[in-house]
């Protein structure tokens, strides 16, 4: 089954070019909410960016159900939310969160990748 996004293709503009795939929850992608969580890990694929989004109301029963999120070309996510297009240059193991619904994104202090 494909999932409708919330922008049709003939909405999206062309706002990042070539910074590969990121994976997103449906809430983002889907849903069309703004993200509130971001972080960058090390990439699983060749095209992947590493980048990670979420919108912050993601329960951990929601995030366990790999149907609830998908890999995204970033264009798509930054034309959603163009405010993280300005952090899309961060390293690996950035991590960005917004406390305030209309805030801006500031670094994850207490944020710590996954070791595998």
């Amino acid at each position: 089954m494909s999932k409708k996004l919330f922008l049709p293709s003939d909405q999206i503009k062309p706002l990042v070019k070539d910074l590969g795939t990121c994976i997103a929850t449906d809430k983002i992608a889907v849903q069309g909410l703004p993200v509130r969580f971001m972080y960058r890990e090390t990439p699983l694929t060749a095209g992947d960016s590493g980048w990670r989004f979420l919108s912050g109301l993601e329960s951990d029963a929601y995030m366990e159900n790999a149907n609830n999120q998908g890999a995204y070309d970033i264009n798509l996510i930054a034309n959603i939310d163009p405010s993280v297009i300005p952090l899309l240059s961060a390293p690996i193991d950035a991590a960005f969160e917004k406390t305030e619904e209309h805030g801006e994104f500031q670094e994850a202090g207490d944020w710590e990748p996954d070791e595998d």
